[in-house]
């Protein structure tokens, strides 16, 4: 598994606290596929862009199958989220 720097919640300033303040989860926190980018905010926000394309953008794949081939390609690989 590889290791990359995440500047955690606590540690964020700037553009990155307001990107981190806006894509708070329910837990609490903001999850770690959002932290990957923390070095990165232009990166981040190219990744919240595409998901938001992907799972709500126009489409002839309804919202709930979308949500269904979300979770068997994260089983297919070993994704815990």
């Amino acid at each position: 598994m590889a290791w990359i720097k995440m500047i955690l919640e606590e540690e964020a300033e700037g553009e990155l606290k307001e990107l981190y303040d806006k894509n708070v989860e329910p837990w609490g926190g903001v999850d770690n596929i959002i932290k990957i980018h923390s070095l990165s905010p232009e990166s981040l926000k190219g990744h919240i862009a595409l998901y938001k394309a992907v799972m709500y953008g126009k489409s002839p794949i309804p919202r709930p199958e979308r949500e269904m081939i979300a979770v068997v390609v994260s089983v297919v690989n070993e994704c815990h989220y």
